[in-house]
C-alpha cells in the first residue's frame, strides 16, 4: 500500500502510494503513511522525504465514501493528523506528480516544499463540486499561491494543468519524469548540506504553517464537522458522485 524506497545513500526516502490506478488516500492509506513517518523519527540521515504515486496517477484524492456523515468524523482528524506528523518529523518534503492529483492528494502535494510535475497533470481541489471544502488547502494553499488565487481554486473547484500550476507557483518544476527532476534538485541543492542544518532551516521556515495547524485547522475541522455536515447538500453531492449522477442541490 505504501512502498518505502531509499536513495542517495539513505538521505532521500520515497513514500510511494502503491494502490494504482487511483492510489486513493483513504484512512487505511493515510494510516500506512503515518506509520512510515513514525519509523523515520529516529533516522537523522534523511534530508528529503518524497511522495509519489505508483502508475499513471499521483492520486485521485481521499475516499469520497469516507466523507459521508457516518465516517467523516474519523476520517478527517486522521487525515489532518498526517500533516501534523509531517511537521513534527521536520524533514523537507517533495512531491512527484503525474496524472491526476486531486482533493486530498493535491493538499498533500501543495503542502510539500518542492513539487515537480508533468506538464499534462491535473491538480486541484474539486471538493466544492461535492458540496464540501478542503480544510488543509484552506490553511496551506495561500502559503503557496496567495490568498486570492487560493480562494478561487477552492470556490470554483477547477483543476489546473501542470503548466498553469507552474505559472501560479503551485508547482516548482515541470518534467516528464518528476522523480528524476526531484533527484536532480536534491543533488544540486541539498546533497552537500548537513542534515541537521537542513532540518532546522526547514522547521524555522515552516513555523507559520505549524501555527496554522495548531490554531486554525481545529476551527476549520469543527466548521466542517459541526456545521457543514449538518446541511443537506454535502450528503447529496457526495452521494450523487458515488451514484454517478448530477447532484440535486437544495441550497440547504
Amino acid at each position: 500500500m505504501v512502498r518505502v524506497e531509499r536513495a542517495h545513500g539513505d538521505a532521500v526516502v520515497r513514500l510511494v502510494l502503491s494502490r494504482p490506478k487511483a492510489n486513493v488516500l483513504d484512512t487505511e492509506m493515510v494510516l500506512a503513511l503515518r506509520a512510515a513517518i513514525t519509523e523515520l523519527r529516529d533516522d537523522r540521515e534523511v534530508k528529503l522525504l518524497v511522495f509519489e504515486g505508483e502508475g499513471p496517477h499521483f492520486s485521485f484524492g481521499a475516499s469520497v465514501a469516507e466523507h459521508l456523515p457516518a465516517r467523516v468524523g474519523e476520517m478527517l482528524p486522521t487525515f489532518h493528523g498526517f500533516f501534523a506528523d509531517l511537521e513534527e518529523l521536520g524533514v523537507p518534503t517533495a512531491a512527484a506528480v503525474r496524472g491526476h492529483c486531486l482533493g486530498g492528494a493535491a493538499e498533500l502535494a501543495m503542502w510539500c516544499g518542492y513539487v515537480a510535475a508533468t506538464p499534462q497533470c491535473r491538480i486541484g481541489v474539486p471538493e466544492v463540486t461535492l458540496g464540501v471544502f478542503p480544510p488543509i488547502a484552506a490553511v496551506g494553499l495561500r502559503w503557496r499561491i496567495g490568498g486570492a488565487r487560493a480562494t478561487q481554486m477552492m470556490v470554483t473547484g477547477d483543476p489546473m494543468s501542470g503548466e498553469a500550476a507552474l505559472a501560479v507557483g503551485l508547482v516548482d518544476a515541470l518534467a516528464e519524469n518528476p522523480r528524476e527532476a526531484i533527484d536532480q534538485w536534491y543533488s544540486a541543492h541539498l546533497s552537500g548540506l548537513s542534515a541537521v542544518g537542513v532540518r532546522y532551516a526547514w522547521r524555522a521556515s515552516r513555523a507559520p504553517l505549524l501555527r496554522a495547524l495548531h490554531e486554525e485547522l481545529p476551527r476549520l475541522e469543527r466548521l466542517y464537522l459541526d456545521e457543514l455536515m449538518r446541511c443537506r447538500d454535502p450528503v447529496e453531492g457526495l452521494t450523487a458522485f458515488m451514484e454517478k449522477r448530477a447532484p440535486n442541490w437544495s441550497n440547504q
